[in-house]
């Protein structure tokens, strides 16, 4: 089952960004919206989980 990473590099000042919202109960799926919120900027980031996904390394591709 795919997980999104729990902190991920901001993507506008480079800070720490955290996974800002629960997984939905039957899990993760393609489409699915995570929010993160960066510690330094306090920018947040709606990342769609994506149609394909690595299952070998459990990352997107």
């Amino acid at each position: 089952m795919f997980e999104p990473d729990r902190v991920i590099t901001c993507i506008d000042c480079g800070g720490r960004a955290h996974l800002n919202c629960y997984a939905p109960e039957d899990g993760w799926a393609p489409g699915d919206v995570t929010v993160y919120r960066c510690e330094d900027c306090l920018d947040a980031w709606y990342l769609e989980v994506p149609e394909e996904i690595d299952w070998e390394r459990g990352r997107p591709d």
